[in-house]
């Protein structure tokens, strides 16, 4: 058997590790600005490559600390709004979780700094094997905490940072987390045409350039026009936040109080928003008589939501009410009931930690499994109950069940004051792009808004105002290839990389064990960089 090819000599980390930790955390805090309110998109550009700049040359623990600052500092500014009402438990426990888990994430993007220079030393492997593998580990952390722990929480991916600039229409053809692969690549890419430093050979800039055309070229994925549907959408701007002062049915007034003004209007669906009924209209028949009275006053369907019981279950659910039918017509309930805020998962386990808070979610919400649409007088509504938004299989399986206009219901009341609304708009905005479909995005309190399937703006209402929009929303029919593959591409991406990043790690060691160079750790803190 030949000898295999002597392995390279190891990758020195770029920085010493006491400027990486801060570095790191600068990165994060810089990222944090690419999202709503200040949305500066450009800003991933300088985020990512300075926290990839921190990890190469990396060993495990290192890179397990420079992963953790780069973390918290990123999701202790993106997920303060946690702390608005509940204090600062939810804040800090949640961004610990994300932190760690980014940290233990960037062990595996070292490793990939480490194994693929060293089994693949040439510029087809420093330029263009490892920029992928690399935005391939990064999707794959974005993965892993969309789906861990109790079904994770997908906040804070670099595609939503896209929502308002030129880059988001690719996400039509590859949807969110194809997307951060392409701003991922372009950036890792980048960093290795700068390390190798063959600035006088053109070549070496290709896979840099070939990936930033990617991300650029495409235009939006066309979907075919369906004509438009009238929207009747008001946001009450009613007393919703858990710890709102509100007497009964406060709610439910302030919705009709904002609704009056289109009672004499030709409409064809009548939207409210998440939480704009104070009590279950299925087994309350006076608030049930209120909804079949409005229904008839409008003369069209209503489109509502409210906390309904069935049995010993609870579910958060959109409603759809028609005249003189027996209602609800059809029902949706929310698909992703959010840990910690509508259930208590584990509840014996996390109350000795914070009963006080634990205690104050009475209700356990359970996951809905009907299909996130409705046939609306023959026009297909796809539907997201608030956080649902920010995960892809609801709104995939809208369209594909045959969605021809989103309608997203949300709450945003128990984080009035905060970015939080902003950056769930930027979910709604990137899913009208990714699907090609419309979106009326209603709020009790705001932002609400209603989009293009371009994602621009149609119509709006500001926050904590009262309010109504009566819209011609357009329908669109057709899927985009990130509905049909986006799953795919997922998987393919995420887990792929990991498959890629062990057969490197395999290879690395079988080279070992015949003999070729013994691998030497490059000492922490040298700032010696890698000699190529």
């Amino acid at each position: 058997m030949p000898d295999a090819p002597p392995l390279a000599a190891p990758v020195r980390p770029l920085l010493p590790l006491a400027l990486s930790l801060p570095a790191s955390a600068a990165a994060g805090l810089v990222l944090t600005t690419a999202f709503p309110a200040l949305a500066w998109w450009p800003m991933v550009f300088v985020a990512v490559p300075l926290a990839l700049v921190c990890l190469v040359g990396r060993r495990s623990w290192p890179a397990f600390f420079v992963g953790f600052a780069f973390g918290a500092a990123f999701f202790f500014v993106n997920l303060s709004f946690t702390a608005r009402y509940l204090g600062p438990v939810p804040w800090i426990a949640l961004s610990m979780l994300e932190a760690l888990l980014t940290a233990a994430c960037a062990i595996l993007i070292a490793l990939a700094y480490r194994w693929v220079p060293r089994v693949l030393p040439g510029a087809w492997g420093r330029l263009v094997m490892l920029p992928a593998l690399v935005a391939g580990l990064w999707t794959l952390r974005e993965e892993v905490l969309g789906s861990f722990p109790y079904g994770g929480f997908p906040w804070g991916r670099i595609g939503v940072t896209q929502a308002s600039g030129p880059l988001a229409d690719v996400a039509s053809w590859v949807g969110m987390s194809g997307l951060t692969f392409l701003v991922v690549l372009v950036c890792a890419a980048a960093i290795e045409y700068v390390r190798l430093g063959r600035w006088r050979d053109v070549r070496a800039a290709i896979p840099t350039v070939v990936a930033l055309v990617i991300l650029i070229a495409p235009p939006q994925f066309a979907t075919t026009d369906a004509g438009s549907i009238r929207v009747g959408a008001v946001q009450g701007n009613g007393p919703a936040g858990y710890f709102d002062q509100r007497g009964p049915n406060d709610i439910l007034r302030a919705q009709l109080e904002a609704t009056r003004p289109l009672v004499d209007e030709d409409i064809d669906v009548l939207l409210w928003p998440e939480g704009g009924i104070d009590s279950d209209p299925t087994q309350n028949a006076a608030t049930a008589g209120v909804l079949d009275t409005l229904a008839s006053r409008i003369g069209a369907p209503l489109l509502v939501s409210a906390v309904t019981q069935r049995g010993d279950e609870y579910f958060n659910s959109s409603l759809l009410w028609e005249e003189g039918a027996d209602n609800p017509v059809d029902t949706y309930d929310k698909r992703h009931p959010v840990p910690f805020g509508e259930y208590v998962p584990d509840r014996w386990l996390w109350r000795g930690f914070a009963p006080d808070l634990i205690d104050l979610i009475q209700r356990e919400y359970t996951p809905g499994t009907s299909s996130p649409m409705f046939d609306v007088d023959g026009v297909g509504v796809g539907l997201a109950i608030c956080f649902d938004v920010i995960y892809d299989d609801v709104v995939w399986q809208g369209a594909k069940d045959g969605a021809e206009v989103y309608m997203f219901q949300t709450n945003n009341a128990d984080f009035r004051g905060t970015d939080e609304n902003l950056q769930q708009l930027a979910f709604a905005r990137m899913r009208a792009i990714e699907t090609g479909r419309a979106v009326v995005n209603l709020s009790t309190v705001g932002t609400s808004q209603v989009m293009a399937p371009d994602g621009s703006t149609i119509a709006g209402l500001p926050a904590d105002e009262a309010g109504h929009l009566l819209t011609d929303v357009p329908l669109r029919t057709g899927l985009t290839p990130a509905v049909i593959l986006g799953p795919w591409i997922k998987a393919f991406l995420a887990w792929g990389s990991l498959a890629a990043l062990a057969a490197f790690g395999v290879v690395v060691r079988i080279r070992r064990r015949r003999g070729a160079h013994s691998e030497t750790p490059a000492p922490e803190g040298t700032g010696v960089s890698e000699n190529v």
